[in-house]
């Protein structure tokens, strides 16, 4: 294993399980289709160059394994191990940190700018830090980077809440880790999300006409709250 890793965390874009809160107004399979163009960007924007680091998809749920393969084919796939989404990250990294990697650094994949400039600065910054979080603007995070497990950093989090970075920021210091902030970035998990980012997104869905058609009849019958 090298000696810095990127985890992407990505699921199976089932209908009904993925972009859960835009289903509500552009319907599950729009969705789905929408969350799979995000996550094939985000994997293709995070790949390293020249030996920089190992990337590493964990997926979720565990026995959509050959679904995934089939997705990514030649990228190393793990399963997400644990009940929430803090022990699932939690696990991922003792994972790689267990296999070899000394700096590591965890994405997902709503935020479309997270490229492979912003993980290979996390990682660097790891050199004078413990922690490295990159701020998403709705109060959550798009990446974190540690040089070892940290378990306790991800106990007692309110997941999916806006409060998401200010707990984990109380939580480094709780436990005396010096905490590095990359620049902030957006998100997509709500139809507003979704506007703010739309030029960026868009050309992401050129083969899928219907998805584009119906995110854009969203936005004149759904106005920006």
């Amino acid at each position: 294993m090298a000696a810095h890793a990127l985890i992407v965390f990505v699921k199976e874009p089932r209908p009904g399980t993925v972009k859960t809160r835009l289903a509500r107004v552009i319907g599950n399979e729009h969705a789905a289709e929408l969350y799979r163009a995000l996550a094939e960007e985000a994997v293709r924007r995070t790949q390293p160059r020249g030996g920089e680091y190992e990337q590493f998809l964990f997926f979720t749920p565990a026995e959509s394994g050959p679904t995934l393969a089939r997705w990514f084919p030649g990228g190393t796939l793990l399963p997400q191990k644990g009940d929430d989404l803090g022990q699932r990250m939690a696990n991922a990294f003792e994972t790689l940190f267990a296999g070899g990697a000394r700096r590591v650094a965890i994405v997902g994949t709503d935020a479309p700018g997270v490229t492979r400039p912003v993980v290979t600065e996390a990682l660097l910054a790891l050199g004078d830090h413990d922690v490295v979080v990159g701020p998403a603007q709705d109060g959550g995070y798009y990446l974190l980077a540690l040089d070892r497990p940290q378990r306790g950093l991800f106990e007692g989090i309110p997941w999916s809440t806006s409060g998401v970075l200010a707990a984990t920021a109380e939580r480094a210091a709780l436990l005396g880790l010096r905490l590095s902030v990359l620049e902030p970035l957006a998100d997509i998990d709500t139809l507003d999300d979704l506007r703010r980012e739309w030029r960026a997104v868009r050309p992401l869905l050129a083969g899928q006409p219907d998805v584009i058609a119906a995110v854009e009849i969203a936005f004149a019958t759904h106005p920006s709250g």
